[in-house]
């Protein structure tokens, strides 16, 4: 779709170009794997790691894990954190055995200035269903939700529903939760909800981030294909 050496000027005309092709409407039926995507902070050399975690649903039994670790070559830009963790996240995808029907992004779809987060990116780049679940809010306001559950309030930016701040355990801080790709709002507050598991981060996320961050430990049953 285009290239990642480019300048931010570059980037941020292919964002408003790219934001024309996101999907609003909803692909998803009953998914059958999905998978969760997050990338570690690089560290003083530049390095990061992206991650990629596959659970069988129903059950959300981790099936498959990629790690991919390197350079981030592009700078750190609010808003154009896409360009700088996509490559990472793409390659690890790409070392995938089993197609997710559906993936959950620990960051923006969107819920973005100019409508094309990193869930949104990713999603077009992979032709897949995702949907953006990240842990603050980048633009836009919003009522604080109920302490339910379920309970969610509409994030809004210059007059347009971008998102929700969705509350998904009692007692902890709403995730804020995005169209990324060929889903609608809410059949993606529907998968986050069917995701969780007595924690505030679904499990797909939850789980990339121990992976990207070294701490996923496998069960018995599939250390191997985790870590093939």
């Amino acid at each position: 779709m285009h290239g990642w050496q480019v300048s931010s000027a570059q980037a941020l005309d292919i964002q408003r170009r790219l934001a024309a092709q996101v999907s609003r409407s909803s692909e998803v039926v009953t998914p059958r794997f999905i998978a969760g995507v997050d990338i570690s902070a690089g560290n003083a050399q530049g390095v990061a790691t992206g991650a990629v975690v596959v659970l069988q649903y129903p059950e959300l039994r981790a099936v498959e894990a990629k790690v991919v670790s390197g350079e981030l070559n592009f700078p750190y830009i609010p808003g154009l954190l896409s360009f700088r963790e996509t490559p990472l996240i793409l390659a690890a995808c790409q070392k995938l055995t089993i197609t997710p029907d559906l993936i959950l992004v620990d960051g923006q779809g969107i819920a973005h200035p100019r409508r094309m987060g990193l869930a949104s990116h990713l999603g077009l780049f992979l032709n897949s269903p995702t949907i953006g679940c990240a842990k603050s809010v980048l633009c836009g306001t919003h009522e604080m939700p109920a302490i339910e559950p379920g309970s969610y309030a509409e994030v809004v930016d210059r007059d347009e529903t971008i998102g929700v701040a969705l509350r998904t355990k009692l007692g902890v801080k709403p995730v804020y939760v995005s169209i990324g790709h060929k889903i609608d709002l809410q059949t993606a507050i529907h998968w986050v909800l069917k995701c969780c598991r007595g924690y505030r981060l679904p499990e797909p996320t939850r789980l990339a981030h121990l992976a990207a961050g070294g701490n996923l430990v496998p069960k018995a049953g599939y250390q191997e294909k985790l870590f093939g």
